[in-house]
């Protein structure tokens, strides 16, 4: 992984070897663990491998911290990580990551249930995206491409939260990311 811009499916593989241990937020969890729960619940209702592979790779931003700056509270991650996955997959799988924290920002001025069901670590996170959108401003996200696969994606995501959760290994997803670089 020297370069940002060249990822590969090995960079993949690399990177949540040796980053994917590392805590998700406050749940007992690894950020490994919660991707491949994101990306079976999304291989659960039917979704598209595109949609699949953007679940699993939706926090990879979070991976591509140094260490030594790793911090959950990391702004920015659903874009930092385009460049790394530009060259390998296609806006199909970038666009619901670009687009999941928006897309949580849009649940929670839509439904307030949702919005209403977060933790208050995740309220705290939510402020710190920007909070929820106004009306105006949700209506004009989900009219962009790829936000309605983004918010399948945030709803997932939010599932995907389940200590010791039996998951297709690392392995299966790589294998499908490889046949949509084929």
């Amino acid at each position: 992984m020297n370069k940002v811009t060249d990822a590969s499916v090995a960079d993949i593989a690399s990177l949540f070897d040796s980053r994917g241990h590392m805590a998700y937020y406050e749940y007992p969890l690894t950020h490994l663990q919660h991707a491949l729960q994101c990306a079976q619940l999304a291989e659960h209702y039917g979704a598209s491998p595109d949609l699949v592979l953007a679940c699993l790779l939706h926090d990879v931003g979070h991976l591509l911290v140094p260490q030594e700056m790793f911090n959950h509270h990391f702004n920015g991650h659903e874009h930092s990580c385009v460049p790394f996955l530009r060259s390998m997959v296609s806006d199909a799988v970038i666009g619901p990551i670009r687009l999941h924290v928006d897309a949580w920002r849009y649940l929670c001025a839509v439904d307030p249930v949702y919005r209403m069901s977060l933790s208050a670590q995740s309220a705290q996170r939510l402020q710190q995206q920007g909070g929820p959108f106004s009306l105006q401003q949700a209506a004009q996200f989900i009219e962009q491409p790829y936000a309605r696969e983004s918010v399948l994606l945030r709803r997932w995501d939010d599932l995907a939260t389940v200590p010791g959760q039996t998951t297709p290994s690392l392995h299966h997803y790589l294998r499908m990311l490889e046949s949509c670089i084929a």
